[in-house]
Parts: C-alpha cells; sequence; structure tokens
C-alpha cells in the first residue's frame, strides 16, 4: 500500500497528504481545480518548512523538495486507478459525497478499500454506493492530522474485518493508532465535540460570556488544551456547521439545533483559522 488515493485538497486533505509523503508514500491528491491543487502544494511546503524550523516534528528528516515530489496531483479521479487504498477528505455535504464513490468504484482495483474521512456523515450509506459495501469503511483523522496520532476508526453495517485490518496496517505505515467504533451519526468524537462546539456558541449568542471566557473556563478550570470554540475555529465553523447539521436531521432531536450565531458567521465567511477569523481573530 505505496500508492495512496487521497480526494479533496482541503485543509484535512493537505494534512492527510503531508503526512503519508513525508513517512514515504506516493499520494495521488484529487480537487476539483488546479488553482485549489497549486495552493494545497505551497501550503503543504510552507507547513514542512515551519514545522522543521520549529523542531515539531523531528522525524522530518529528508528535504521539503523531496517530500512534495511523492505528491502528485490531478482534477481528474481516473487517476485513482493506481492507488492501492483511497481516502475521500471532501467537504460534510452528502449531496457531493454521492457523487464520488460510483465512479470511484469503476476506476478502482476490486480490492482496494475507500475510507471516508467523515465526522458525521452514515458509512453504511457511503458503502452503499458501490458494488463493495465490505470495503467502505471510516477514518475519522484529527486536525492537524501530522500532529495527531490516534483516529476513529468506523466499521459501517457490511464492512469487513478483513478491510478493517487492511486499515490498520494503512494506518499503521504513518504511525496512527486507531479507536474501532460502531457507525452511528457523529460517531463518539463529533457526537460529543459538534454539541459541545455548538452549545458553547449558544453561550456567546445568548450573552453569558465572551467566546475568551467562555474557552477560558475549558483551560484554566478542566485542563483541556484548546477551548471549544477555538477547536471550532481550528476544524472550520462552516465543517461544524454542517456536522451539527447531519446530527440534527440524523436523530430529529432538538438539541442538535445549530446555533444562530453559528450560522450567521458561516454566512459571513469567518470561517476560523483557514481564513483568519472565526470566534477569534487569527
Amino acid at each position: 500500500m505505496n500508492i495512496i488515493g487521497v480526494i479533496g485538497a482541503g485543509v484535512m486533505g493537505r494534512g492527510l497528504a503531508q503526512d503519508l509523503a513525508q513517512h514515504g508514500h506516493q499520494v495521488l491528491l484529487n480537487d476539483i481545480s488546479e488553482e485549489i491543487l497549486a495552493d494545497a502544494k505551497s501550503s503543504i511546503a510552507q507547513n514542512l518548512r515551519a514545522q522543521k524550523m520549529l523542531g515539531q516534528n523531528p522525524k522530518i528528516t529528508e528535504s521539503t523538495d523531496t517530500i512534495i515530489a511523492r505528491i502528485t496531483t490531478s482534477t481528474e479521479l481516473d487517476f485513482m486507478g493506481d492507488a492501492h487504498f483511497v481516502v475521500e477528505n471532501v467537504t460534510e455535504k452528502w449531496n457531493i459525497k454521492k457523487h464520488i464513490y460510483p465512479k470511484l468504484d469503476t476506476i478502482c482495483h476490486k480490492d482496494v478499500v475507500f475510507a471516508a474521512n467523515t465526522s458525521a456523515i452514515s458509512i453504511t450509506k457511503v458503502g452503499s454506493l458501490t458494488s463493495r459495501p465490505d470495503q467502505v469503511l471510516g477514518i475519522h483523522f484529527m486536525n492537524p492530522v501530522p500532529m495527531k496520532h490516534t483516529v476513529e476508526l468506523i466499521k459501517g453495517y457490511h464492512t469487513s474485518e478483513k478491510s478493517l485490518d487492511v486499515a490498520r496496517t494503512f494506518l499503521g505505515s504513518f504511525g496512527k493508532r486507531s479507536v474501532l467504533v460502531n457507525d452511528a451519526p457523529g460517531f463518539v468524537s463529533n457526537r460529543v465535540l459538534m454539541l459541545t462546539i455548538n452549545e458553547a456558541a449558544w453561550l456567546v449568542q445568548d450573552g453569558v460570556a465572551s467566546a475568551t471566557d467562555v474557552d477560558d473556563v475549558f483551560v484554566s478550570c478542566f485542563g483541556h488544551t484548546m477551548g471549544p470554540l477555538a477547536t471550532g475555529d481550528l476544524i472550520g465553523l462552516d465543517t461544524i456547521l454542517y456536522s451539527v447539521e447531519v446530527l440534527y436531521e440524523a436523530f430529529n432531536d432538538s438539541k442538535y439545533r445549530p446555533c444562530p450565531l453559528l450560522k450567521k458567521m458561516v454566512d459571513a465567511g469567518l470561517h476560523g483559522c483557514k481564513n483568519g477569523e472565526g470566534f477569534f481573530k487569527y
């Protein structure tokens, strides 16, 4: 499994491509435009240089150019035909994801396992789009991918033990350990985390406390490395909103109702770290 397909060159796709390439994998990185792909490679190069300069990742021993050379980009899905394992990272919208898997199913070799890097969408539903639902599973990577060493490995209704073992081998090849969870909306981490971030946004909207003070309670009182609102900014408030909406739709439970302030911020383009402003400025 040396050639890895990575679909989607957003925050998560870039982080995954970097992590794979710096561990020696050949990466096939796909997105919808050449501009996005060029920006992704530039961003990965900047991250590598910064991490080496700051000593954040001592395992990076090769030059940035050597690592970047392992990443091949294309706007066409067809080059996924060479992949030994595929991770899909597109935005958390079913209307976008559902068009990708039937195409992959015809392009990729019949023994290739597909992993959906999703925080809330049903793996069983994704598997139903293919002729190989036993080879479809979820891997929920944490952000930033190169710095986070544990993932959620999600078993869909039809996912086979063989496919889970393939995924574990894949993850182990670049230093990741996994926690196996069953397929349910939000899995473990986001069923709790998205609700927490959404509720923290309600606290700001209702004037209970400022964003700074909300996060201060979690950092100072509970020893969290980051508060929920800074975490939301890091993940991307647009991704948070999409995930909360998926949970609301899946459970039909009012506790997942998206906070109006969160929706307004996303509409205003305040998505967090990725574009410079969310609950905090960057």
